[in-house]
């Protein structure tokens, strides 16, 4: 799996999970998401972890618990097609995203919107 790293800030925009979610497009839509916390921030993560624990959350489930605006702290979020991890959203310190695609398209996409990005 390749990967891009980025600033979670870009001058006074946070990219919260949920925006990155959304950036995965159609590759993103069919997935089973698992997310585990170093830090709880909020009580949505809560129950993010409570759904991971279990046989994990759909996209839109996901979406719904990360919107409106959720930063994160140490936090990592895997995309599951079947039993096969196609996706890792790793939040460092609410400072830095790395992300690990399997699909190069998805990783383009993530370069072209954050002009900051280099590859893991």
């Amino acid at each position: 799996m390749k990967g891009v790293t980025f600033p979670a800030w870009h001058g006074k925009h946070y990219v919260t999970l949920a925006e990155l979610v959304v950036r995965l497009g159609s590759f993103g839509l069919d997935l089973t998401w698992r997310v585990e916390f170093d830090e709880i921030v909020d009580p949505r993560c809560v129950e993010m972890e409570k759904r991971s624990a279990d046989a994990g959350m759909d996209t839109l489930t996901l979406l719904s618990l990360t919107t409106p605006f959720l930063q994160l702290i140490d936090a990592e979020a895997r995309g599951f097609a079947g039993d096969e991890v196609v996706v890792v959203l790793t939040e460092f310190d609410s400072s830095l995203w790395d992300v690990r695609a399997v699909d190069e398209r998805v990783l383009s996409e993530l370069r072209y919107h954050y002009p900051g990005a280099k590859n893991l």
